[in-house]
């Protein structure tokens, strides 16, 4: 049965926290506990095992940040705590969170994820870490080849539980939990938890704590659909012109392949629309700069495949066009997640042509719900080759695209 909470704490201060630990949560601006923070942080601060569910924004890695620096020990050397997500990116911003808590309580993080040389991640070992953020593959890469113990492992965290538990991370879930003490703590949180989550979590489990924060506790993200019925050939410049009618806030584009992306951003790019590109083929150091350019607002158009929908915390976009259709509901779902977050409202659009309508239905039929369709009746913009330019003037130096062959455009 899901736990609830009689009381809604109306501070941090009414955890039982270490003050250095409160000090940086009101450093970064933080007074109020969200509803997943108010449940979880005193279960997992009990030693409690823990699945928590809420919507993507809601605080979920403070929620298992504060316990993580409040159980851990300066003073004892080895790995305390490990935090597995998903992707590189989500890595980074995990870290980013526990890194302001760690540093605070004098704990040491260190981060381990592919697409970069896995000789500063051992260093980092050597030197000793309390804390790890890893996505699946480096960290059982570490453990493989003895750079990385579990045998002090006091918290085991899995971020977004559905994709970790799912087939393509399972495995490796499996053969690094095989390497930490049967003792450990064990949380999982996710935005869903379908029923095979909690059938493949119970082995890893102990008596659970189970936390769903619903509508009623917390306002739903503040979304508006809107589904465009067009032909492959409007496409393009349907795109356009959302672009060009956006507002100040940034926009995020959805393809569904690599290459697709890639060629996208570079037409956009030099039709004058400041975009970047971010998708697989990229190196780590290409995807990093991408995120930052995006964040600081330097490049307010990011055009991604699924890497970018899982997790990422990013503030500001107005808006998620779905270009091209994801596989399932429950990408479409995380698509659509990167706006309207912490109850801001936000634009979702979608495009579906007469070939993509069979899945349509299907991500509805999952959905449990239809969406609201309008026929694109927008006049198509003039072709490069008429001499027209988007209304929205280029910047003065045109953003780099990176592709994924190593090269900038």
């Amino acid at each position: 049965m899901p736990s609830s909470v009689s009381t809604q704490p109306d501070s941090f201060s009414a955890f039982q926290l270490h003050p250095d630990t409160r000090a940086a949560v009101a450093k970064m601006g933080i007074s109020v506990p969200t509803p997943i923070q108010a449940q979880a942080i005193p279960a997992l601060l009990d030693g409690r095992d823990v699945v928590g569910q809420a919507w993507t924004g809601s605080g979920k890695t403070l929620a298992f940040g504060v316990p993580i620096v409040e159980r851990c020990d300066a003073a004892v050397r080895g790995v305390q705590a490990l935090v597995l997500v998903p992707t590189r990116e989500l890595a980074i911003q995990v870290g980013g969170v526990l890194g302001a808590l760690a540093g605070a309580r004098r704990l040491k993080l260190t981060l381990l994820y592919g697409g970069r040389s896995l000789v500063p991640e051992k260093q980092a070992l050597v030197r000793g870490a309390h804390i790890v953020v890893g996505t699946p593959g480096r960290t059982l890469d570490h453990l493989q080849q003895g750079n990385l113990s579990l045998k002090g492992l006091r918290l085991f965290i899995l971020d977004e539980g559905d994709e970790m538990l799912d087939q393509g991370f399972a495995r490796d879930v499996e053969r690094i939990l095989a390497q930490t003490p049967p003792q450990r703590q064990t949380a999982i949180f996710s935005a869903t938890v379908p029923p095979w989550v909690m059938t493949v979590a119970a082995r890893y489990l102990r008596n659970p704590v189970i936390f769903r924060v619903h509508h009623e506790t917390q306002a739903p993200p503040e979304i508006v659909h809107v589904v465009y019925e067009m032909e492959i050939s409007t496409k393009l410049s349907a795109l356009r012109k959302l672009l060009d009618d956006r507002g100040h806030g940034a926009t995020l584009v959805f393809g569904r392949t690599k290459r697709g992306v890639a060629q996208l951003a570079l037409r956009l790019a030099n039709l004058g629309y400041p975009v970047a590109a971010l998708q697989g083929n990229l190196s780590q150091n290409a995807r990093e700069r991408v995120m930052v350019e995006f964040r600081s607002g330097r490049v307010p158009i990011l055009l991604a495949t699924n890497v970018a929908a899982r997790g990422l915390d990013i503030e500001g976009i107005e808006q998620v066009i779905n270009y091209e259709l994801p596989e399932s509901a429950k990408l479409f779902t995380h698509r659509v997640g990167r706006t309207g977050r912490m109850g801001r409202q936000g634009n979702a659009i979608t495009f579906i042509t007469p070939e993509d309508s069979q899945k349509w239905r299907q991500i509805e039929r999952e959905l449990g719900r239809r969406l609201p369709r309008k026929a694109w009746n927008n006049p198509q913009l003039p072709t490069p080759s008429q001499g027209s330019n988007p209304p929205l003037p280029p910047p003065p130096q045109r953003p780099r695209v990176h592709l994924g062959n190593g090269a900038i455009r």
